[in-house]
């Protein structure tokens, strides 16, 4: 079995499903909200300032959903090694700070070193620590993880969700291991389908040959 420490990707998704969480406010109005039910309320100095990001060391793009809020910056760790983890991209659907009485969708995506989990070799030995880390903070699986495919790019998969009142937060998390590191990139959102979207816009290019 692997052991984990605690990891950056399990400070991550707990931040991460916290900025998910609806935040009600009493006598709060559907006036100030998209037909879709989001807070329509957004700075234009915090949306995000990309709209495809691109990881050539991992070989992969992520295409950002518009007028989403980039949060890496401020969610990086100034004290992390590199070598060892890594914030790859945080962006979030609205502003983490406003209010609102629906799900928070956000995209995290992080790489840790091999080296800080001995004995995983594959994506798969990757599991058990992240299930592990996902469980204890309310979530339960959804299914068995299974293989799945972006593009010619072979990942494991692992699917959750949480009960949230009226509302259900769900999470896919995707893994693989590349160039010495367990790269996960984790989904939430307020329905399966919304997850399923936020998944389709990534894509993997042909490594290098080194």
């Amino acid at each position: 079995m692997i052991s984990h420490p605690r990891s950056l990707v399990a400070i991550l998704l707990v931040a991460c499903s916290a900025f998910s969480f609806p935040q009600l406010t009493p006598g709060s109005s559907s006036k100030n909200k998209t037909r879709n039910g989001r807070d329509a309320k957004s700075s234009s100095t915090s949306v995000a300032d990309l709209v495809v990001y691109r990881d050539p060391q991992f070989a992969f793009t992520y295409k950002v959903p518009y007028g989403w809020v980039n949060r890496t910056a401020q969610m990086q760790d100034p004290a992390a090694d590199p070598q060892q983890s890594k914030l790859l991209l945080a962006v979030f659907e609205r502003p983490p700070e406003a209010v609102g009485d629906t799900i928070n969708s956000a995209v995290v995506i992080a790489a840790e070193s091999v080296a800080s989990y001995p004995g995983l070799k594959a994506a798969a030995d990757y599991v058990g620590p992240l299930t592990e880390l996902t469980t204890s903070k309310g979530f339960k699986t959804v299914g068995e993880p299974y293989e799945v495919s972006v593009g010619s790019t072979s990942l494991v998969r692992l699917d959750f969700s949480r009960e949230l009142g009226k509302l259900t937060m769900y999470q896919s998390s995707l893994v693989l291991v590349r160039n010495k590191f367990v790269v996960s990139f984790n989904f939430i959102g307020g329905t399966a389908d919304e997850v399923e979207e936020l998944i389709q816009h990534l894509s993997f290019s042909a490594q290098k040959s080194k």
